[in-house]
C-alpha cells in the first residue's frame, strides 16, 4: 500500500498557480514543489511573499525541507527555487531534459555564454528515477507535451502533474509553447491516467471556471470519468485537433518572456549590472498570439 504524504497547497491568485508542501508525517521531512517568486510586470518589482508564506508554514509545522522541486521551467511565474535554497540549504531538482529548453531559449535570448547544461540545479531527474521524502518513496515520470522538459513527481499516493491535467472542469494544459506538442501531451496524460485510480492528482494551476473557489486536488478515477477533455476526446488525433484549435485562440502568458530567462537559470535573477540594478531582456516579435483587443 502506498504511503500517504501530507499535502498542503498554496494558491497564488496573481498567476493562478498552486505551490505545494509535501510532507512525511512520521519524519517531518518535506519537499516544496513549484514555488513562486513574486514579480509585478507593471512596476518591475520582485518580492518573496509566496515563498515566505511557505517558509512560515514549514516552521510552524516543524518540517525539515529535503527537496525543492520544479516540474518544468514555468512560463507564467518566476520560480522561487533559488531563493528557497538560499533560505533552507535544501537541494533543487528538475527534469534532465531542461537542457533542451535551455538550449532553445538560449538562442531566443541571444545568450552565447549561457551554460545550457542544467548545472543551475543540484539534481537532474531522469524518467524512472526514484528518491525519498522522509520515508515516503517517490519517483519521476517524464511528462512532456506542455514543455520539452516537464516531469511528474509521484510521491507516495500523490502525483504532482504540473501543466498536463487541470481540475476535471478545466480540462488539460495548452501545448503551443516553443517545444510543446499536443500529441506528446496526450501520451503523457495517458501515462498519468494509468496510475492507480485512487492516486491523488495535484495540478499546477487553477483558473477558477465560472468564478468558483480555487481547487487543485482530484483523483485518477475522477479525471478519467469527468475531465472535460479526456472524457470527450478518446483518441490521440481527436484530442490533438481539439487542443490545437483551442490553443490558437489563447494569448501568450503575459510573463512568458520575463519568466523563461529566470526559470531556465534555476530561478536566479539576472546579475546586477555596473549601476547595481538587474535587467530583464525581452526579445521582440519572437512569439505570436498577441492580444491586440
Amino acid at each position: 500500500m502506498l504511503m500517504k504524504p501530507e499535502v498542503t497547497g498554496f494558491f497564488d491568485p496573481r498567476t493562478w498557480s498552486i505551490q505545494y508542501v509535501v510532507a512525511d508525517p512520521e519524519t517531518k521531512k518535506c519537499a516544496i514543489v513549484d514555488p513562486v517568486y513574486d514579480f509585478d510586470e507593471s512596476s518591475g518589482q520582485t518580492a518573496s511573499m509566496n515563498a515566505d508564506r511557505i517558509l512560515a508554514f514549514v516552521r510552524e509545522k516543524g518540517y525539515a525541507v529535503e527537496w525543492i522541486l520544479d516540474t518544468h521551467p514555468h512560463a507564467d511565474h518566476f520560480s522561487a527555487a533559488a531563493y528557497l535554497k538560499e533560505k533552507t540549504g535544501a537541494p533543487t531538482a528538475i527534469g534532465e531534459r531542461v537542457t533542451q529548453v535551455q538550449k532553445l531559449w538560449k538562442g531566443f535570448y541571444n545568450w552565447p555564454d549561457f551554460p545550457a547544461d542544467g548545472s543551475q540545479w543540484d539534481r537532474l531527474f531522469a524518467d524512472g528515477d526514484t528518491f525519498r521524502v522522509g520515508n515516503i518513496e517517490a519517483r519521476v515520470m517524464f511528462s512532456p507535451g506542455h514543455t520539452l522538459a516537464s516531469i511528474t513527481y509521484v510521491i507516495g499516493d500523490a502525483a504532482f502533474v504540473h501543466d498536463t491535467l487541470f481540475m476535471p472542469d478545466s480540462g488539460t494544459a495548452r501545448a503551443d509553447f516553443p517545444g510543446g506538442d499536443a500529441k506528446v501531451l496526450w501520451k503523457s496524460i495517458q501515462a498519468i491516467l494509468s496510475l492507480p485510480d485512487a492516486t491523488r492528482i495535484f495540478t499546477g494551476h487553477d483558473y477558477q471556471p465560472g468564478g468558483r473557489e480555487p481547487q487543485w486536488e482530484s483523483t485518477v478515477a475522477e479525471q478519467k470519468a469527468k475531465n472535460i477533455h479526456m472524457a470527450r476526446y478518446r483518441t490521440e488525433q481527436d484530442f490533438a485537433t481539439a487542443r490545437e484549435a483551442r490553443d490558437r485562440t489563447l494569448p501568450m502568458p503575459k510573463l512568458i518572456l520575463h519568466s523563461l530567462q529566470i526559470n531556465t537559470n534555476g530561478g536566479r535573477l539576472p546579475a546586477p549590472e555596473a549601476n547595481g540594478r538587474r535587467y530583464l531582456k525581452i526579445p521582440l516579435d519572437l512569439l505570436t498570439g498577441a492580444a491586440w483587443e
